[in-house]
This record gives structure tokens, C-alpha cells and sequence, in this order.
């Protein structure tokens, strides 16, 4: 077992994990740690927000993150590109798209004082092998450190190798299906897919973990060395798509976040609004995030 000043050495030696970026610079009233826990938010928390003109998704989602405090992002993919694209209609957009529109993307977030830490990149079994590469391209142009993915086991073996041309982690992240032995939702799935390839790490999502009937404390204390980021909200035991506002399921919120506060590991957690609500995205992120710090102060 490491300590977590060899963790964090060897982790930043291995070129796996970057140190903290500086996202507050001309940002007013943002910051991206709180008593020592790096605190972002996954995009997909804005999903409702209308695009703004033209189409464009990217506005609305700078606007949000300034509005709410936070200046560190995992940012959900399908907000980059064109809205209402058919699968063949999105591949061909996304091959016949030059890289320096993701470069514009990355330098709106930069313009704005925002940081992408980590760019979400699902692919499915009909992605083709230009199109995973083309992932890799697109999260180096936006100044991501890694790619987070919502995918399989059998297209993770697809991955492995442009992972390791690249030299960029993807880290997968997990849902609740316990029942297909494919999908990572089990702390078995997850052990199989670091044990691919040293760019393969998680992105643990302590709410999926928890509807799946596991618990988020002792996989993170377990596991830390593996564990990129987490993503945070709350849902109930055992119950798939429970999504329920923070504080009133069964996800261990409050312990994870004391967890990553004393032990200094360098794991960011990442909030992400997903349970029902009558209010708007950035009221509900507000909220998260004002019990995120409560959790931690």
C-alpha cells in the first residue's frame, strides 16, 4: 500500500494524473478546491438547458459553470456537437471535422477561466476504429487530461490500443446493471479493465455504485490508486434509476467527501445533478454544490 505522497508521485511520474490546474485565474468568485478537495462538475448536469444560437450547446454550458462557481468540468460530449444528428449522420461529422474546432472549444472555456479535466467519450460496439482514435484527438484538443467512458468491456479491448498510442487514461465509469457481465457496474468489471492496460483507470460514480448494491467507502479506500475522479449524487440501494435529491438516498456523500479531504488523494469529485426537479440545472447544481461544502467544511 502507498502513501499518498508515493501515490501521488508516482502517479504524476507515470504521466497518469496531471497536477491541479490553475482554473480560477479571471474568474471571479470560482474556485476549484474546497478545503483541499478539487470540486468540478460533469456537464451533463446542464443537459436541459436549451443550446443557444445556431444550435451552439457550449455557450449555455460556460454560462452555467460561471453562474454556479465552478471552474473545473468533466465535459459530456454529445454537448459539442450538432443536436439531433443520426448515428451515420454523427460519424460523418465527426470525421469530416477539423481538430481546430475542438481547439475553439478548448479556448471558449479557456477565454471564459474554465478548465476541461476530463472529456466524456462513450463508445459503442458500431464505432468504427477512426472514430475511437479520433476521441483521443478530440480530448487533446481540448486540453483534457484524460477521457472518461461510459462503455463495455468487449469495446474496451478496442480502446486498449489507442489508449496506449495516445499515452492518454481513459477511465471507465460504471452504471447499475449488474446483471451483464459486459457493463461496468461490479468492482470485477472495473478490476478487469485496469488490468488491461496502465491507461485504464475509473472514473467511480458513487451513486451507480451504490444502486448497484456495493459500497462506494470501501472500494475508494480499496481502490484509490486506480480511481481518477468520482462523480457524486445520491440514489438508493439496490435501486437502478433512483436518482433522489442529495442527502435523502444511500450513496455515502458526506463520508466520501470527508474520505478524499483527509487523505489528500488526488481525486476530484465531480458533482452531477440527475434527480427530478421543477427548478432549473444551475438552482440544482447550486444546491449540490452548497452541500458538497457543507459535507467538507
Amino acid at each position: 500500500m502507498y502513501t499518498r505522497r508515493e501515490f501521488g508521485k508516482l502517479a504524476l511520474a507515470a504521466g497518469l494524473v496531471r497536477p491541479k490546474p490553475d482554473t480560477t485565474a479571471g474568474t471571479a468568485g470560482t474556485d476549484a478546491t474546497v478545503n483541499g478537495v478539487r470540486i468540478g462538475v460533469q456537464t451533463y448536469s446542464f443537459r436541459d438547458i436549451p443550446r443557444g444560437a445556431a444550435g451552439d450547446g457550449i455557450g449555455p454550458v460556460i454560462a452555467a459553470m460561471r453562474s454556479c462557481g465552478l471552474s473545473d468540468c468533466e465535459l459530456y460530449g454529445p454537448q459539442i456537437v450538432p443536436p439531433s444528428l443520426t448515428r451515420d449522420q454523427l460519424r460523418t461529422w465527426r470525421v469530416k471535422t477539423p481538430i481546430s474546432y475542438f481547439r475553439g472549444v478548448r479556448q471558449r472555456f479557456t477565454d471564459a477561466g474554465l478548465a476541461i479535466y476530463a472529456y466524456n467519450y462513450s463508445p459503442k460496439a458500431d464505432y468504427t476504429d477512426d472514430e475511437l482514435d479520433l476521441g483521443f484527438q478530440e480530448a487533446k484538443a481540448l486540453g483534457a487530461t484524460m477521457i472518461t467512458s461510459s462503455t463495455t468491456l468487449d469495446v474496451a479491448k478496442r480502446i486498449r490500443p489507442f489508449a496506449e498510442t495516445h499515452r492518454m487514461v481513459v477511465a471507465m465509469h460504471g452504471h447499475s446493471n449488474v446483471s451483464d457481465p459486459n457493463e461496468f457496474a461490479t468492482p470485477q468489471s472495473f478490476a478487469a479493465a485496469v488490468a488491461m492496460s496502465r491507461y485504464f483507470k475509473i472514473n467511480l460514480d458513487i451513486g451507480h455504485f451504490t444502486a448497484a448494491g456495493f459500497d462506494a467507502l470501501s472500494f475508494i479506500r480499496e481502490r484509490y490508486a486506480d480511481i481518477t475522479h468520482l462523480h457524486i449524487k445520491d440514489m438508493l440501494s439496490r435501486q437502478p434509476e433512483s436518482y433522489v435529491r442529495w442527502g435523502t438516498g444511500d450513496a455515502p456523500i458526506r463520508g466520501v467527501l470527508q474520505l478524499l479531504k483527509r487523505e489528500r488523494w488526488p481525486i476530484g469529485a465531480y458533482l452531477e445533478y440527475e434527480y427530478p426537479s421543477a427548478r432549473t440545472p444551475v438552482e440544482e447544481v447550486k444546491t449540490c454544490l452548497a452541500f458538497a461544502k457543507g459535507a467538507l467544511a
